[in-house]
């Protein structure tokens, strides 16, 4: 549920000041009469992993302290404060100079200890927050920033595929069902079916970045906070904000706010729809790449040999690629699996539900930018292509096509070419050097033209039509995408 621009009542409150935790034990240690064990703290951390975030862990506790600051909990001096001691953690973060320490368990923990170390302010900082909805915060900033580079990525990809597609043209290859020789197509329209599939990909990371534009901050740990703060500020400042209205959006329930991992299953499933459009492209590639195709030369750069074999130039680069997206299908399932049957709200599970998103992100990230580069410098062999395109029996259709112009029902037509077909493997003839005869005995309809019908021209010509191959439709499909992508 979102909630945008509605009326807050901003209320003062002289704030409540957290009690300064004891150094032996965790934030949480105050009922406890002896800390976790090392084991305990060793199988529990998760800054290895969730470190990753700590930029947007610091945007959201610099925001949280400008709205604790507005609402009259902490003073704006203090707010100042803890705003400058966070830029300069950031830094020592980016510096590669700042330790974690996985004692503290996770980078919220971190930051805030090594924050309270040069800003004693910063023991004020947690006030009418829990890890459970910063950590939520801190994902969703994530996800709005991971989607968006994803995206670049795929356009980057896109314009190179493109580029491809417009220097291979006049570039004819066979197109295949069931891996069988079917009909005629240009390179270039293989590869704009590429670029569609990588289209629907950009728009399903548009819309897990729009789902992922709420706030969550500001509903604690499942029940909010007494204290007066005011969660459409922080949403603001945090860029959560309509795109249309610029007003701030909000999570409408606190218990779904900090069990919500649904950005996290839509993510990890674009991702994995994402890896599994590049290993069908890869496997096109690679089929190609073969001795028994040879369609097309792949870059040195992105090929390898064998440390047997020494005339071997393998395409590791395609079938690394066509592997990732069985890592990635494995990601989402651990998300799903993850989420399976938890009661609301938090669980400790839930922690082990960023190492399968941060994972698919960079491995979406590597192919796209490998796929791109290999798409750069790869080349068709236009005398191979000309030599498997020059089969007859992919106008075999056409062949249909004519016979039903010349008032024959397509049925009738399909079993009359499928009988010229027989008889040409039966001749050991191809199909288009048939006798007038064998072919009018077929069909009585048929005229001494009928042997055009088997002019590669003829049928792009014949193939005008929206969404086909014809020459001039490939054309337009090429400005069109080059306009949409320079948008």
């Amino acid at each position: 549920m979102k909630k945008a621009g509605m009326k807050k009542i901003r209320q003062k409150s002289s704030g409540a000041v957290a009690a300064k935790p004891k150094k032996e034990q965790a934030s949480w240690g105050g009922r406890f009469s002896f800390p976790p064990s090392e084991l305990m703290l060793k199988f529990g951390e998760s800054v290895s992993f969730d470190s990753a975030i700590a930029k947007f862990d610091i945007a959201g506790s610099k925001a949280h302290a400008q709205m604790l600051a507005k609402c009259g909990i902490i003073t704006k001096e203090e707010a100042g404060k803890i705003s400058k001691g966070l830029d300069a953690i950031l830094k020592r973060i980016q510096d590669g100079e700042f330790k974690w320490k996985t004692e503290l368990e996770d980078v919220h923990m971190n930051i805030e200890q090594a924050l309270t170390e040069i800003v004693p302010e910063a023991a004020k900082l947690h006030t009418a927050r829990s890890r459970n909805d910063q950590v939520a915060t801190d994902m969703r900033l994530f996800f709005k920033s991971a989607c968006s580079d994803v995206i670049s990525a795929i356009k980057k990809l896109m314009r190179a595929l493109v580029d491809l597609a417009d220097s291979n043209k006049g570039v004819y290859i066979p197109g295949y069902t069931h891996m069988q020789r079917a009909q005629p197509v240009s390179a270039a329209h293989h590869m704009l079916a590429w670029v569609e599939m990588l289209a629907r990909d950009a728009e399903r990371f548009e819309f897990v970045r729009d789902g992922a534009n709420v706030c969550p901050l500001g509903s604690g740990a499942i029940a909010g906070t007494t204290l007066p703060i005011d969660r459409f500020e922080t949403a603001r400042l945090l860029g959560f904000v309509d795109e249309a209205s610029s007003d701030p959006i909000v999570t409408g329930n606190s218990m779904d706010a900090v069990a919500d991992r649904d950005t996290f299953m839509e993510f990890c499933f674009a991702c994995s729809v994402l890896g599994i459009h590049l290993s069908r492209m890869c496997e096109d590639v690679i089929i190609w790449n073969t001795s028994e195709f040879a369609f097309v030369r792949l870059p040195d750069a992105f090929t390898t040999g064998s440390s047997l074999m020494p005339q071997k130039k393998n395409p590791d680069s395609f079938e690394l690629m066509r592997g990732k997206s069985a890592r990635l299908i494995g990601n989402l399932n651990t998300i799903l699996a993850l989420c399976k049957g938890l009661p609301l709200t938090y669980n400790r599970d839930l922690q082990e539900d960023k190492p399968a998103a941060f994972d698919s992100f960079g491995q979406v990230c590597i192919c796209l930018e490998v796929f791109a580069q290999c798409a750069c410098d790869m080349s068709f062999n236009r005398a191979k292509c000309a030599e498997a395109v020059a089969d007859p029996l992919l106008l075999a259709t056409d062949l249909a096509d004519y016979f039903v112009m010349r008032g024959v029902p397509f049925r009738e037509a399909h079993h009359m070419v499928g009988r010229l077909v027989a008889l040409s493997e039966k001749k050991s003839t191809p199909i288009n050097k048939l006798e007038d005869d064998d072919v009018f005995q077929v069909c009585p309809k048929a005229g001494k033209d009928w042997r055009d019908v088997f002019s590669l021209d003829r049928a792009f010509a014949m193939r005008e039509k929206v969404g086909m191959p014809g020459p001039r439709q490939t054309k337009s499909q090429i400005r069109l995408w080059r306009d949409l992508l320079d948008s």
